[in-house]
């Protein structure tokens, strides 16, 4: 096929007709295999002559074939054409020449697709590599200079997160960065943005390589000292106010910005990960690079970042959010070590009331997000997750950590700092009240909480007062970010005991007047709020009229604001209140449906998402705030559920009412709630002891989503499982279907690869869930279930027995409770027998809970009723050691039992043992650790 005609195809694909679309990428399934068909790509993309469209349509093409098609395994595995390796050996010898001259959105592609073949190739199919890039790098065209550092990047970024054999990383460092850094120091004094970029890129590989470990290369003086005062240089680099932008959001992202943020991070990794002596201890590999680093270097980084601060106060200098979150960053760890310490000291009060404060204050740019988007506001303000990334996350971090590390010098200042602001705000006149000055220092206040509790603080007895002068008083202030703060406090100060009661009620009659605000941020803020408060029985007892409002309220904002913010407000409402909220639990389980199923359909609708000429599934995005905002809502339909185990009247009526949330879920295949839709339904069927026509009704369902995408999840599907065994057993032994997909996943979960042993735990849990509950109406399945097990038991010692090995034990101790003879027959049958009791003899100490000990005892029971002449040989000549073992097992029974009580009061009668007799035995991980106190004295070994 030649050029002119693959050209003619790829340009079709894009054509606007579908139809000719269709017919050109069919065209190219069926050629795409022939030698040489990726060469001619490889010349469509080096022609100057080609439209930019048909260049990204082949660059898409190409990634995706490279990637489905140069690792051979892949290739064997999925019975794909591989690529030819003349075609190979063409791409390679052309790539770097193509990405100098293809537009950027091409070249994005291209750099996507030899990553990948880096990934595989380098450096032993590709050994010239390193070569080919130093000649881009020496030249003195700029744009293969550019392209020289975009392919360094590439091969660098293949052993970024590479855990083994990372030697080719330290001969990349080797060589090529002493030629970065000669080019950096050249681009560091120009002020163009393609030589920004270049910076970008040069820091950008310095970082990867950096990240995990610090080669002997980089620790020397001569490497280190250039590359620092090079970051340092950039650091201070002043930018023209003429090249930024107006718009600060676009400033924010301005080029030249993103090298300093990088040049930050840079020698703030050196400093917190490898050269600040009091963070990495005593026994690190890098302790002596640290205590020079710390000498030689953190003053000097130090000091230029305290002197960019104090331009950026004077206003001297603008800094980006993300420049001001590594300084904060590095200041949290300078002031861990007694010589940065020492330098800080006495920028320490200056720092808190001209750094942190101004950062803290509410500003401009959050006013304009509450009044144009309040909903995101609130996912980038109050939302722990989002909030914890923030810039503003490490101003608030760092101004912690002084005011707990350095306590006697910094705390009662900070302290005066904000009561000073506060007694200004109150004094002042009106019209010269500055409200965002006010909110700062709360929030500063707030985030001192903890410190500010503790009893050695002595000030918390303040703490009330301080309330009523400087927090009530905003429950009804004109500005809502203060009544948001008002309850924002309460929060932060919910350990605070209220000493007079009358304040304690004015707290509640607020937060619950700031639930019915007419400002969105401030009614979530208050429902955040008001979870804390219910720990206070007053609260609880006034709240009891008023529940089914604040339910409903709460479930309003949740459709308003679609993220799990308020999940745990719900749960905690449904947990506490259980008994009050029964009357209301159907149509409260109908309003979470709803909630839940209105949520999933805008996921759906937005879960694939265009990107570059691709479709991004949803399986690729990360999980979103739409499936964390479904997932609280589903815990709160299991938590009400719960409190409800008492009414299985009622909960036979909610089943119903929850059919379409379970099917929805597992039909559509949204794997990120499937923890939580198999909670629901193990709830469902273990609080009412029994089995539903509705529950019935899914059971297939939850089979083909355990073949199809939930063999990952057999730990959170087994309890269900279980329960469908055991409370529908009649209706289980009389369905042969049910029997043989019960039986498919024993065997899928015992011999699939997938699967460690601790999850195979639950294949051997599922053997004796049916053999325990289908006595005598299951013979079929033993011989299988003993073969499915001694895959395992081969060659197991007392020394290596694993938990699961130890469990594969008890499933063939079951098969012999289910019938002695039959089990027998078939161990004999396989002339498995002696090795079967001699493993399980060798480690019967490890029977160490209640249940472990009666299915022992009851098991050997059973076989001695059998008449002596027909028990196999083995055991006709050890049956005085049998009758020892059942002793011995007896006399350990009562000290067992006694362990297990003393562990369920421990906690609480809330047992987190998964054994499926539901007991709390203390079950160790590891079946070599003997239980204490369970010394059954037997050494013997019958055979």
């Amino acid at each position: 096929m030649d050029t002119h005609t693959v050209y003619q195809l790829f340009s079709a694909t894009y054509h606007s007709d579908p139809n000719v679309q269709k017919q050109a990428e069919g065209q190219l399934r069926q050629v795409e295999g022939t030698p040489g068909f990726i060469s001619i790509l490889v010349q469509i993309l080096g022609s100057e002559e080609i439209e930019v469209q048909t260049k990204q349509a082949v660059s898409i093409y190409l990634k995706n074939r490279v990637r489905s098609s140069w690792v051979s395994e892949e290739v064997t595995t999925h019975n794909i054409i591989p690529i030819e390796q003349q075609d190979r050996d063409t791409f390679k010898a052309n790539i770097l020449g193509i990405l100098v001259t293809v537009p950027n959105p091409v070249r994005v592609q291209l750099l996507d697709t030899l990553n990948r073949v880096l990934a595989n190739d380098f450096p032993n199919k590709w050994a010239d590599y390193i070569n080919q890039v130093h000649a881009f790098l020496g030249t003195n065209d700029a744009k293969m200079a550019y392209v020289g550092l975009l392919a360094l990047l590439q091969v660098i970024r293949v052993y970024q997160w590479r855990i083994e054999d990372k030697s080719p990383l330290v001969e990349i460092v080797q060589s090529s960065f002493p030629i970065t850094l000669q080019m950096a120091q050249s681009l560091c004094n120009e002020n163009s943005l393609d030589a920004a970029e270049m910076l970008r890129i040069i820091m950008k590989a310095y970082s990867i390589a950096i990240q995990y470990e610090l080669t002997q290369h980089l620790q020397d003086n001569s490497s280190l000292v250039p590359w620092v005062t090079l970051m340092l240089q950039i650091v201070e680099k002043h930018i023209p106010q003429e090249m930024l932008s107006e718009d600060l959001e676009e400033r924010q992202k301005f080029i030249w910005y993103r090298v300093k943020r990088r040049s930050c991070q840079n020698l703030n990794r050196l400093f917190s990960r490898y050269g600040n002596p009091a963070q990495i201890g005593q026994t690190s590999k890098y302790t002596a690079f640290a205590e020079n680093f710390v000498q030689q270097f953190g003053p000097q980084i130090l000091r230029v970042y305290l002197q960019q601060t104090d331009r950026w106060i004077k206003k001297e200098t603008w800094l980006s959010q993300k420049v001001l979150f590594f300084f904060a960053e590095f200041y949290r760890d300078a002031l861990t070590h007694k010589l940065t310490w020492q330098i800080m000291k006495s920028y320490a009060e200056t720092l808190v009331t001209h750094f942190i404060f101004p950062q803290l204050c509410f500003t401009e740019e959050d006013e304009d997000l509450w009044v144009d988007d309040p909903v995101d506001y609130i996912h980038k303000r109050l939302d722990p997750l989002e909030d914890f990334s923030a810039p503003v996350a490490a101003t608030i971090t760092f101004l912690m950590n002084l005011a707990k590390y350095r306590n006697k010098f910094i705390f009662k200042k900070i302290l005066n700092f904000i009561n000073n602001v506060l007694e200004t705000y109150r004094d002042a006149p009106p019209e010269s009240k500055d409200p965002r000055q006010k909110d700062g220092a709360l929030k500063m206040i707030g985030c001192l909480a903890d410190l500010i509790l503790r009893k050695k603080s002595g000030i918390a007895h303040h703490m009330e007062p301080f309330f009523t002068a400087y927090v009530f008083p905003e429950f009804q202030s004109q500005y809502p970010y203060l009544r948001a703060r008002a309850c924002d406090m309460l929060m932060r100060f919910n350990k605070m005991d209220f000493e007079n009661k009358a304040n304690l009620a004015i707290a509640f009659r607020g937060v619950t007047t700031c639930m019915r605000d007419t400002e969105l941020p401030v009614r979530v803020q208050a429902c955040l709020s008001l979870q804390f408060m219910i720990q206070h029985e007053s609260v609880r007892n006034a709240l009891i009229p008023s529940l089914p409002m604040i339910m409903q309220e709460l479930l309003n904002l949740t459709n308003q604001i679609d993220a799990d913010t308020l999940s745990g407000v719900m749960e905690e409402f449904v947990e506490v209140f259980s008994e009050e909220l029964t009357p209301f639990a159907i149509q409260l389980t109908e309003q979470l449906r709803n909630t839940f199923l209105r949520i999933m359909q805008d996921y759906q609708d937005s879960a694939a998402v265009p990107v570059s000429g691709e479709l991004i599934t949803s399986t690729e995005l990360d999980i979103s705030d739409k499936t964390m905002a479904a997932s609280g809502v589903l815990k709160t339909i299991t938590t009400l559920l719960l409190s409800l185990e008492s009414t299985p009247e009622l909960l036979s009526r909610l089943e119903n009412a929850l059919l379409p949330v379970i099917t929805y879920s597992l039909e559509n295949a949204i794997i990120d709630l499937y923890e939580d839709i198999f909670d629901i339904i193990d709830t469902c069927t273990f609080s009412t002891k029994q089995i539903s026509q509705t529950m019935w009704g899914i059971f297939e369902l939850i089979y083909k989503t355990f073949k199809d995408t939930g063999i990952d999840y057999i730990e959170e599907i087994f309890p269900s499982l279980d329960n469908y065994i055991s409370y529908g057993t009649q209706f289980f032994i009389q369905n042969t279907t049910l029997q043989r997909m019960i039986n498919d996943i024993v065997e899928t979960v015992m011999t699939s690869d997938r699967l460690n042993e601790s999850e195979r735990i639950c294949g051997c849990k599922l053997i004796e869930s049916i053999l325990l509950n289908c006595r005598g109406v299951v013979d079929q399945y033993v011989g299988p279930f003993i073969d499915l097990v001694f895959k395992h038991l081969s060659n197991t010692k007392s020394t290596s027995l694993t938990n699961f090995k130890f469990y594969c034990i008890e499933a063939v101790i079951n098969c012999l409770y289910y019938n002695p003879l039959l089990s027998l027959h078939i161990l004999e049958e396989r002339n498995l027998t002696q090795t079967f009791f001699s493993i399980w003899f060798d480690n019967i100490k490890k029977f160490s809970r209640v249940h472990d000990k009666k299915l022992v005892v009851v098991t050997l029971c059973s076989l001695m009723e059998i008449p002596v002449e027909q028990l196999p040989s083995i055991l006709q000549t050890g049956w005085p050691q049998v009758l020892e073992v059942i002793l011995t097992i007896f006399k350990s029974l009562p000290k067992a039992e006694e362990n297990r009580n003393e562990m369920e009061k421990m906690y609480d009668n809330e047992s987190d043992d998964d054994d499926d007799d539901g007991e709390a035995d203390g079950e160790s991980e590891n079946r070599g650790d003997q239980a204490v106190g369970d010394d059954d004295g037997w050494e013997g070994n019958i055979l």
